[in-house]
């Protein structure tokens, strides 16, 4: 597993090849027994690697959906240590697509960047994506995932200076995250036109696999994108509807809604 998996459950092997999908839930929303079930019926969809979102008090690139999971998990008692036994948890109930841990700096660093590594490493987790920690910023954090071969994927937005782009391509492991426009996460129905220049910048640098995010809820925004995507990640959409599906119906409901989006599993390990 590790950066290696994500690497090559994301990486389109041809132009013809479907968009992968990668599904954002927040961990404990609206409450960990809902993770549990949600995550194995994403897969069975052909989710092609799962972002598990840690709570945060203040998660300044998240909208209203994502702010209103993270304020619920955290009114339950979810833990960044919480968040790792889940990952663990899901691993033990079979679940074989990867898996990164999706927080913001200051849980982490204040968990142990060493400790944290390991104990994500031992259950599972195959890297992070921290929204907060610049690249040139992230040397330490970098150099202890990659002790245990663990991804940190760095994100880009529209306004990144080229300067950045070659540095978070030269350092990136697993994918790239290409955020698709200017502001906060959250559905929208306008087409996504800051991410055409964007994955093209980045495209021309790198042959790492680059995942487009923010905004994303419909499959005509997928078709859209332009062939040099390998894949989107789904967050806002997907918790808004697992907030809205009674829960004898939300495995049924997002499995739909995932298969709606074109996903495939990829090739990576399990699949």
């Amino acid at each position: 597993m590790g950066w290696q998996a994500l690497e090559k459950s994301l990486k389109r092997l041809e132009a013809g090849d479907p968009t992968r999908v990668v599904p954002f839930l927040t961990v404990g929303f609206p409450d960990i027994d809902a993770t549990m079930s949600v995550v194995p019926a994403l897969e069975r969809a052909g989710a092609a690697a799962l972002e598990l979102g840690v709570p945060f008090s203040d998660p300044l690139a998240e909208g209203p959906t994502i702010q209103r999971s993270s304020e619920g998990a955290l009114a339950q008692g979810v833990t960044l240590s919480s968040c790792i036994e889940t990952a663990g948890a899901l691993r033990e109930k079979g679940v074989a697509m990867p898996m990164v841990l999706m927080g913001y700096y200051n849980p982490f660093l204040a968990y142990g960047l060493d400790r944290l590594v390991d104990d994500a490493a031992s259950v599972g987790v195959d890297g992070f994506i921290v929204p907060d920690l610049p690249v040139e910023e992230h040397e330490p954090f970098l150099e202890a995932c990659l002790r245990r071969e663990l991804g940190l994927v760095p994100l880009l937005a529209p306004t990144s200076t080229d300067d950045r782009i070659d540095a978070a391509c030269a350092s990136a492991h697993g994918f790239i995250y290409c955020v698709s426009l200017l502001g906060v996460t959250g559905a929208r129905d306008q087409p996504l036109p800051e991410a055409a220049s964007l994955i093209s910048r980045v495209r021309s640098r790198t042959d790492t696999p680059l995942a487009v995010g923010f905004g994303i809820s419909r499959k005509a925004q997928v078709d859209a994108l332009p062939d040099e995507v390998d894949a989107v990640v789904v967050g806002s959409a997907l918790v808004d509807l697992v907030a809205s599906s009674a829960s004898e119906d939300r495995e049924a409901r997002v499995h739909e809604f995932l298969t709606g989006l074109g996903a495939t599993s990829g090739q990576g390990p399990g699949q």
